[in-house]
């Protein structure tokens, strides 16, 4: 959408033509969708959609997650004017990208609710879609490298976090945050050779054979090398990117179920993210943004921001398979 457009054009939301383009509208006002987005049921064509998953019911702690996919959309909404600083491409105007809203389940019936994600993964990769995802508690990744796995085969994972999510648990009936890397590794869904775990700073004690840059590294050796160290890793492998937003310090991101000092600066995780250009993503989120410990609403904006460079990351991807 052109920048004359928007004197005319409310709530892009809804009324946006093209998939594509930047956008214009006040950000204090309007439907706030992802990056302006549209709001749509329709994948077809869809190079990435968008999606929440409000569901916070694993939690160790503090709950409030669920609250995390629209705060994390409102963030947003100061982005899209500029194309993203320091990537040489354009995702919004180069990837038809849509919000596709929410996933929908019964609260009350928690059992049910990872089956449910999986099969809603399963339809937006069996449209020819990626997926971007915004969370929710870390649980959730689980039930998504599932659906990711039955598609791309064990996956290459770059985790974020505080803590590993690997502490031990053979019940995989139960639901817990702080189990859901132990089981995607178990049921096959993710290879540990090829995986790793950044920010870490909680004790765990079988990494399950995943490679781990814990924060005093990466404070001591710098994002650079944490990046290059991380690409070694996933090499060309199929690569989901997992952020919990407690691998920030709590200065950068209070608004969390289990925070833990000592993490990273938000400048380290951009410059980290950034420099990771050039994996094989084919999907990724962004999760434990809990809103209801933030008044200033930072730690949703650096949840956005996450996003934003997901995003970017599988814009790059795509843009490398489709050369090759």
């Amino acid at each position: 959408m052109a920048l004359e457009d928007a004197k005319t054009e409310v709530d892009t939301a809804f009324t946006r033509k093209s998939l594509r383009g930047l956008a214009y509208e006040n950000a204090f006002g309007g439907a706030t969708s992802f990056l302006r987005r549209r709001y749509t049921k329709d994948l077809t064509g869809v190079d990435l959609a968008v999606t929440g998953v409000a569901f916070d019911q694993a939690v160790t702690h503090r709950a409030g997650a669920r609250f995390g996919p629209r705060a994390i959309r409102e963030a947003s909404s100061l982005q899209p004017y500029d194309p993203p600083f320091g990537w040489p491409t354009s995702p919004l105007e180069d990837l038809d990208i849509v919000d596709y809203g929410d996933l929908a389940f019964d609260y009350a019936r928690v059992a049910d609710f990872p089956q449910a994600l999986t099969d809603h993964i399963r339809g937006i990769l069996a449209a020819g879609a990626g997926t971007l995802v915004l969370g929710g508690d870390h649980y959730i990744t689980l039930p998504i490298l599932r659906a990711h796995a039955e598609k791309h085969g064990p996956l290459s994972v770059i985790q974020f976090d505080a803590h590993s999510d690997l502490w031990p648990d053979d019940d995989m009936g139960r639901i817990d945050h702080g189990t859901m890397m132990f089981k995607a590794v178990r049921q096959g869904y993710v290879d540990p050779r090829r995986s790793v775990q950044i920010g870490i700073r909680t004790v765990t004690e079988d990494y399950l054979g995943m490679n781990v840059i814990d924060a005093r590294e990466l404070h001591e050796k710098g994002p650079a090398h944490v990046a290059a160290r991380a690409r070694q890793i996933v090499g060309d492998h199929p690569t989901y990117l997992t952020f919990d937003i407690d691998a920030l310090d709590p200065a950068f991101a209070p608004g969390t179920g289990t925070p833990v000092w000592g993490g990273l600066a938000s400048w380290q995780a951009a410059a980290i993210l950034r420099d990771l250009a050039g994996i094989d993503l084919v999907g990724g989120d962004v999760v434990e943004v809990s809103p209801p410990y933030d008044t200033t609403g930072a730690t949703a904006i650096a949840g956005a921001h996450v996003a934003h460079e997901i995003l970017c990351l599988y814009h790059w991807a795509k843009t490398r398979r489709g050369a090759a």
